[in-house]
């Protein structure tokens, strides 16, 4: 792939974070962007902040917090929504922000015009199985909406990138290490607090990851 000027989306994440790191180091030009949609695990937007400042790329983050309104009813923005342990997880996913995917996209997009970029890179991976809005189909379908609603003002061939996309959370972990990745400037845990809880989806996946391919993690938690 030709050196290219991309969005990274990065949530300050395992996956967006790795994703940042790879883009960088097969030579392209980052604009790293985060949003703030509300999101009560807002370290996370510390960690995206970081991952600018490592890979000398551009940094913009954007101020959507009054959409937690609108996303009430998930434990991510709704602080009336207990995030659940992982182990008593309830018959509908409390985690899920409806449509999340598609608003910070759209925002991704409109950063790709006014930067002239072209390409907006997205940190799905092959676990992300739960959302509909992180599958290769919406992804695909997205892409084709934003070429017909950017039409005449992005530069030509804009596409939509998620390079780890084949990857599942081992490979991230193995990925992102070969890379250098300071696992102590991600976040992972859904709960708004001081350390990663230990018992969430979010904190069960990213110590399972690690734990299985023998890589330590720096990070700790609180069980």
């Amino acid at each position: 792939m030709p050196v290219s000027r991309i969005i990274a989306v990065v949530s300050g994440g395992i996956d967006s974070v790795t994703m940042a790191h790879h883009l960088k180091n097969q030579g392209h030009d980052l604009h790293v962007l985060s949003i703030d949609y509300g999101q009560r695990h807002r370290r996370e937007l510390e960690c995206a902040r970081a991952v600018a400042d490592r890979l000398d790329a551009s940094y913009e983050q954007v101020d959507l917090s009054a959409a937690k309104s609108i996303f009430r009813g998930s434990s991510l923005t709704d602080p009336s929504v207990e995030v659940p342990r992982i182990d008593d997880a309830p018959p509908v996913n409390p985690n899920i922000v409806p449509n999340r995917n598609a608003v910070l996209l759209s925002i991704a997009f409109v950063s790709a015009v006014v930067e002239n970029a072209d390409a907006v890179a997205f940190g799905v991976i092959a676990d992300d199985v739960g959302p509909s809005d992180t599958s290769p189909e919406f992804l695909q379908k997205f892409l084709e909406m934003e070429q017909v609603a950017t039409r005449g003002s992005a530069r030509p061939g804009l596409s939509l990138l998620a390079p780890l996309v084949t990857l599942h959370k081992t490979d991230v972990v193995v990925l992102g290490d070969e890379l250098g990745v300071p696992w102590e400037e991600t976040w992972t845990c859904f709960r708004g607090e001081q350390i990663h809880c230990g018992e969430c989806a979010a904190c069960a996946e990213r110590r399972g990851a690690f734990t299985e391919v023998g890589i330590r993690d720096p990070m700790p938690y609180r069980e």
